[in-house]
């Protein structure tokens, strides 16, 4: 509601003002609206509200924004002031890069780009790894990392999310059971000891096949290999096994 002009005519008591009813019930009214209540008769009792000034009761012009929204009218509960404070100016204040982004800025417009690395190229459009960019290094432990020897009597899981080859020796009858297998990924398992293996997984109903006839020879060390050709709660698995010897001669 927009402020409401109490008429006190043009000299005292000539009659041409607003008479005292009439005053206060604008009064009434303009008061009502600044705390927050709504006026519906002019018999209504105001009383019990606490101060409550609306945002689109105040409109101040920020001149050197040419706005109308920039401030906000406070009140101290300690002062019993009001304080008009400058809230949205528009600019930011401050914008550091994070990881993988770069570009800073303290006030006015900012850009951030994202930050190449090794075989990736930004363009203006889109991001792409270079052509022969990904190298081995580059590469998940599922592909590249050799797991620490472990000797070992009982089950054994081989997680194939941390490495792609895994020296085992049993010191007795062995149930050797995957882990975090993915579709397509093959593992070496070089294994060794006088006693009984079985292939399994921790978790669902595996089904794991042979390739070839080669078998387990338990008196040398032998190296399985697997391929996980289905990841899902049936997981699917194809292995071959062979020995081998330390003949540097391959002729």
């Amino acid at each position: 509601m927009a402020s409401q002009n109490l008429d006190v005519g043009t000299t005292a008591n000539d009659g041409s003002g607003d008479n005292l009813r009439a005053a206060f019930v604008k009064v009434r009214k303009m008061f009502a609206e600044i705390y927050g209540q709504t006026y519906t008769a002019d018999t209504q009792d105001l009383s019990g509200t606490s101060l409550s000034i609306k945002a689109s009761q105040i409109s101040t012009t920020n001149t050197a924004n040419s706005g109308t929204d920039n401030y906000v009218l406070t009140y101290d509960d300690s002062s019993g002031g009001f304080t008009l404070e400058e809230k949205f100016d528009g600019d930011i204040t401050g914008i550091v890069a994070g990881d993988g982004l770069t570009g800073d800025a303290t006030s006015g417009d900012a850009s951030l780009a994202v930050g190449a690395g090794t075989g990736i190229t930004v363009n203006s459009n889109d991001i792409q790894i270079s052509n022969n960019g990904v190298d081995h290094d580059q590469l998940a432990n599922r592909y590249t990392a050799r797991a620490t020897a472990v000797t070992t009597s009982g089950a054994t899981t081989l997680d194939w999310s941390s490495a792609s080859i895994f020296p085992v020796t049993m010191g007795g009858s062995h149930t050797l059971n995957f882990s975090n297998y993915k579709k397509g990924q093959v593992v070496d398992i070089i294994v060794s000891g006088a006693y009984t293996i079985t292939l399994g997984t921790s978790s669902g109903t595996p089904a794991i096949n042979q390739v070839g006839s080669g078998t387990y020879d338990n008196t040398t060390t032998n190296l399985i290999q697997v391929t996980c050709t289905d990841d899902d709660a049936t997981p699917e698995f194809f292995y071959s096994v062979g020995t081998y010897s330390a003949d540097t001669d391959p002729a």
